[in-house]
């Protein structure tokens, strides 16, 4: 078994999610690692986590800490090898340190820029973590992430369903999705709801 695309499960904070994921074989599963984060995942959670499962990679999810503090916490986070951040130039310097870099940013923000992002994206290797509010996304918002796809690569993270996932995907040439880890009710027991649903429709038997 195996997906049609590449996938990102954003914010995991239990074993219950990380099992799943590594189950339906996605490809990342991204862990919030600066204290002030509402998913924040401590070294000792990470460690309990990730020692239960194998087969994909481990991305360090940051949104403001400057690239020189970020490597800091990364020495006790030892197995994880991407990191995501919202500037570039973090990036850049995380990249120059051995990660492989996800820049993430909401696609107001880049709106009528989206040629000189993605030229940049594709020169340093970026991958691009998409955002938006607009759920279902439109006209607009597709022909943007179209200009995008165009010149690098991009994994959307907003406007998706079951439904519409296989469709977004070749039409707009993403190179995959983003989806976002819950809460466990108690331990041991989940409720995955639209996560599930649409991993379930990417499934391909081998």
């Amino acid at each position: 078994m195996a997906l049609r695309t590449f996938v990102k499960i954003s914010g995991v904070t239990n074993l219950s999610d990380a099992r799943y994921c590594a189950g339906m074989y996605v490809d990342l599963i991204g862990f919030a690692v600066e204290e002030n984060s509402e998913k924040y995942v401590t070294p000792a959670q990470f460690q309990e986590i990730t020692g239960w499962v194998s087969g994909l990679e481990f991305v360090g999810e940051f949104s403001s800490l400057p690239a020189k503090d970020a490597l800091g916490i990364l020495k006790s986070y030892p197995s994880i090898n991407w990191v995501e951040h919202t500037r570039i130039d973090d990036l850049v310097m995380l990249k120059e340190a051995g990660f492989k870099p996800i820049y993430k940013k909401d696609l107001s923000e880049v709106r009528h820029m989206e040629s000189d992002i993605a030229t940049i994206l594709k020169k340093e290797g970026i991958l691009f973590h998409i955002t938006s509010n607009d759920d279902p996304l439109t006209k607009s918002d597709k022909e943007v992430i179209s200009k995008l796809t165009e010149k690098c690569e991009v994994i959307l993270g907003a406007g998706l369903s079951a439904d519409n996932v296989i469709g977004l995907i070749d039409t707009l040439k993403l190179k995959g999705i983003v989806l976002e880890g819950g809460k466990e009710i108690k331990p041991g027991l989940k409720d995955f709801d639209e996560l599930a649903d649409i991993l379930e429709v990417l499934e391909i038997e081998e």
